[in-house]
Formats: C-alpha cells, structure tokens, sequence
C-alpha cells in the first residue's frame, strides 16, 4: 500500500488538532490510523429507489470496517425525476449530476480520504458519482440500492410507465377512474430503482460492466437479503483496492466503455446513456464519441426485450442470470474485451467465467436476436447536423421510417397541454424545442408527451422529436438530444408548422424536407428564444452546458 493520502489530515504532531477534531466524533488512535474511507450516501425519504439506502451504507461499513478501514458517511443529494417529471423540477435532475460530482470532490479533497464507496441508486445519481470516481481517481467502488419488483394488477405487470400511460388513456376515456386508481396503486409496490430497464437501472447495469461495481449491482433486486450481502462485499472489495492501488482510471478504460456500449445494446437501454457514458468517459480523460453505438451495434444484436419497449422486468433479468450471463455470451462471441481490470481486483473474463444464461426467453442467444442491430441508434441529418438519439428497439415497426407535419412547441407544457387535448393527429411529427441543455435550461426529459402519446393509442402513428430528453421509460418514435439545440441556432429553432420532416431509423437519417434557400431565409430573421429563468443556478449550468450529443457536460 502506497502511503495513505488521509496521513495529510492525520500523520505527524502538526496534525493533532486534526486528531482531537476526530476524537471529538468518538474516534480511538487505532481507528484514525486505518484507511479513511468515504461513504456517499445518497438516501433521501422522497426517492423510492433511495428511502432504504440507509441500510446499504450501514452494511457497507461493516464490510468496511471488518476489512480494516474506517468508513465516514457523508451525504449526496439526489432528485427523484419521476417527481420531478413534467414540471420545472425537471429543470433540476440532470443539472444535478454535476453537483453530485462536485460535491464528492469537495467533502473527499477537503477531507484527504484514501478510497470511496459510492451508493446511488436512480438517473443523475449513478453518473454523478461515477464521473466523481473518475475524476478524483481516488480508489472507488459503486453499490446501488437494487430494482424495485415489478406491480401487479389484475395478472398485468406494472411499473412507473404504466401509470404515465394511464394518464393518456384517460385523456381519452378509454380507462374508468376506478382503474386509473389501480393503476397508480400497485405500479410501484416498493422501495427500488423503478422495475423496467430506464435510465436508473440501466446505469446500475453499466457500473457492472464497466467495472465499478461488483457482479450483481444491476440486477439484484432492493428487498433481496443478497443486496445486503453485496453491501458488505463492497465495503471489503473497496478496501482490497486501496492495499493494491487500483484506481478508477486503471478500470475505466477504453476498452471498458466499449463494453458498456455493448451490453446497453444488447439489453436495449436508456437512451440516456448516450448521455451519461460520454459524460463517465470525459471525467476519466477519454473521448467517448455516440458514433461507437451506431458501430458497435453493427455487431451486438439487442437481445433482451426489457420494458418499456417488452414485457420483461429487472427481476426477469436478475433470475435469467443477470448482467454476468449476458456478458458471458457476449464476451463468447467476441463481442467484449475480457482482459479489462475490475473492482474485483480479477479481469472481466475471471468474473463471468462460470456465469451462464438461465432463461433464453429473457436473455436470447445471438442467433435469435428481438433485432439484428443494438437497441439505440445515433442519428444525423439536416434537422440534426450534430446527431441525436432514438430507442429503436422501443419503435413500432411501422414508424421505423416515417414522414410527417410538424407540429410545433416552445416547451414541454405547450406540447403536453396540446396532446391532452387530443389536438395531435396520425401522422404528425410533434417537435418540442428550447428544452435543450441551454435552452431550457437544463435538458428536461419527455415522459409525460410521449407517454399520453402511447396511451391514447398513438404510438405507431405519432413521432416526436426534441432538443431535450427522455425517461427511460419511454418508448415510441421518441428522437431525443438533437443537436445543435434551437437556443444556439440549430435548425431545429428554424421549423415551422407543417414542415415536413424525414425519419429513417434504420439508415440512421433525420431530415427537415425544407430548402436549402427557405432555410437560409428563416435564419437571417432568426432570434433564439430560450426560456426564461430567474434561478442563478440554472443560469449558470445554461453558461456553462454543452450539447447533448457531448454529455451534456460543463466546460
């Protein structure tokens, strides 16, 4: 063990006021001595997927403490989006992710901490502390609070997205109150990461393959006794980093992150990786470009049918063998780099070598894939000169390539009053702008739209396109991050009602069908109109924020 970095707060006699401070919190000599080990805790009571992480840490620390170190718990906040959804709140989820960052740097610099054990569990948490991880490449492990079980309601599976699409059905009276009530009473049974493969739980399988978490951190559900002892596990793992000096950058390679792109393909994941991944990779020193999932996923079929675009759950995929089985498949096939190094200490070909698939209705095999190419799609054309991204595996078929009228919104709540009141038509390309990460500010996802969309029986005839983002609950022709943003005069800011737009999901196309001369027409009398805002926060985030084909990230 190289010499540890908390000997700044701790070795030496010019350090006893640091000592006296710790003894004031009830520390022995023998307890400064050991390895101080940060604990972030994200629990908060408003968070389902956080309200039990205060038992995760308590077993973390006990691993912690068993191995020989000294864990010190500090909190990390954490926005529910769920809650936030729909409303100005929504302004504040994904601005939140740098604040996590930030706020590990501070609270591990400040205190000269030797390794950290991350514990997140929903959306902006996950990559907030993984890009902390990164960048103070202090040694450091993630453990998640685990998957919610799925709801049941009359022998139908349910999860969040089942009430936001319950929503849309009774916008349109195709559901009574009675079960609209169920409805919103069993989707969600309890404490957990919402059930289906959205973004919380798809970061909680990428810190898996990427190498930051222990097997089974994306898949094992939140009320399971193995959650806890994955806890424990972690809180000695992390200790094993520190002796041998691993850190995140020697995890968080190249390699890893082709990974990561690979099983989220396979599994059909978030579009709001294409986010966070890049962000991950910026933070640890490397450039992570969305054209690698349309190249990758050349090769990696999607095979795992996760809701919302199927009707399989996390818990499906946790007793089919979890990400371990289908990382073995892949890397069978040659579809991994097995020689990566993870927080086991072991390559990742050492930890899935005895894993196997368990159910190949929930994990299929290669040649019998749900599609042929991977379930996100990088698009590109003169609607998105810079890209966007779209949820193919999630996509009607019918709407796979699809020509429309646009119709045209400022923001969210123009677009989502307009579909309640059931003013959207078949065939209709919605675009709602100035939601970008400078635009609204803050790049609000788009659940409650595209949702009421599905619900009202719409999602193979309606696409929607948008400078902001999605729930990974959503599914239907739901083209998000296009870039560049209508707040800094991308053409997305240029249409007009009625524009036809071109979609092509599978040659990767999106396409204003206006001319090149009209086009430049409308630009000279252009003036970006982004939203308003009196928070100095948010206007400090719009000051700052890049695209969200680049993560996103503040530079």
């Amino acid at each position: 063990m190289d010499k540890l970095n908390s000997c700044q707060a701790k070795c030496g006699y010019a350090r006893a006021p640091h000592r006296s401070l710790m003894k004031a919190s009830g520390y022995t000599d023998w307890e400064i001595d050991r390895p101080w080990i940060g604990v972030a805790n994200s629990f908060n009571a408003i968070i389902p997927g956080h309200s039990h992480l205060r038992q995760i840490a308590e077993a973390v620390k006990a691993g912690i403490y068993a191995a020989g170190g000294l864990p010190l718990e500090f909190p990390v906040i954490g926005v529910c989006d769920g809650i936030a959804m729909n409303h100005d709140g929504m302004k504040y989820s994904l601005t939140s992710r740098e604040v996590i960052m930030d706020s590990i740097e501070i609270m591990t610099k400040g205190h000269a901490l030797d390794g950290l054990v991350l514990i997140p569990n929903c959306d902006k948490i996950i990559p907030g502390m993984a890009m902390a991880a990164a960048s103070l490449n202090v040694p450091s492990i993630v453990i998640s609070g685990g998957p919610m079980m799925a709801g049941k309601y009359k022998g139908r599976t349910l999860d969040l997205n089942s009430v936001f699409e319950a929503v849309g059905s009774k916008s349109v009276g195709k559901i009574s109150d009675a079960e609209f009530a169920e409805i919103e009473g069993n989707a969600c049974p309890g404490c957990g990461s919402c059930s289906g493969m959205f973004t919380a739980n798809t970061m909680n399988c990428m810190m898996e393959v990427l190498g930051l978490a222990l097997p089974g951190n994306g898949t094992i559900p939140a009320v399971h006794a193995g959650r806890i002892r994955l806890a424990k596990e972690a809180g000695r793992a992390i200790m094993a980093l520190v002796e041998k000096g691993i850190r995140p950058r020697d995890i968080l390679t190249y390699e890893a992150f082709e990974n990561a792109v690979a099983v989220d393909l396979a599994l059909g994941g978030s579009t709001n990786t294409s986010l966070h991944l890049p962000a991950i990779a910026h933070a640890a020193g490397l450039n992570l470009s969305l054209e690698v999932f349309n190249k990758i996923g050349e090769h990696v079929p999607h095979l795992c049918s996760m809701s919302p675009g199927g009707a399989h759950h996390i818990e499906d995929l946790w007793q089919a063998g979890g990400v371990q089985a289908l990382e073995k498949q892949l890397l069978d096939a040659g579809l991994l780099h097995g020689e990566v190094i993870t927080v086991t200490t072991k390559t990742k070909a050492e930890n899935v070598a005895n894993c196997a698939v368990l159910d190949s209705d929930v994990i299929r095999p290669l040649d019998k894939p749900h599609h042929k190419q991977g379930g996100l799609a990088f698009m590109k054309g003169t609607l998105a000169p810079l890209g966007a991204i779209v949820k193919q595996a999630a996509v009607a078929p019918e709407m796979l390539v699809h020509t429309g009228p646009a119709r045209v919104f400022n923001s969210e709540e123009e677009a989502s009053a307009a579909i309640l009141a059931n003013k959207i038509n078949d065939g209709d390309v919605v675009v709602i702008r100035y939601e970008g990460p400078k635009g609204g500010p803050g790049m609000r996802e788009m659940l409650t739209p595209t949702s009421v969309i599905q619900g009202q029986g719409k999602g193979s005839t309606v696409a929607l396109i948008t400078d902001g983002r999605f729930s990974g609950a959503t599914r239907g022709a739901s083209i998000g991050h296009v870039s560049p943003e209508a707040a800094i005069g991308g053409p997305i800011g240029l249409v007009e009602e009625g524009d036809e737009i071109y979609i092509n999901i599978p040659e990767k196309i999106l396409d204003l069908h206006v001319s090149p001369e009209v086009l430049e027409e409308r630009k000279k009398k252009f003036i970006p109109t982004p939203q308003p805002t009196d928070s100095p926060f948010l206007t400090r985030y719009r000051a700052h924020a890049t695209s969200g084909v680049e993560g996103a990230v503040l530079k």
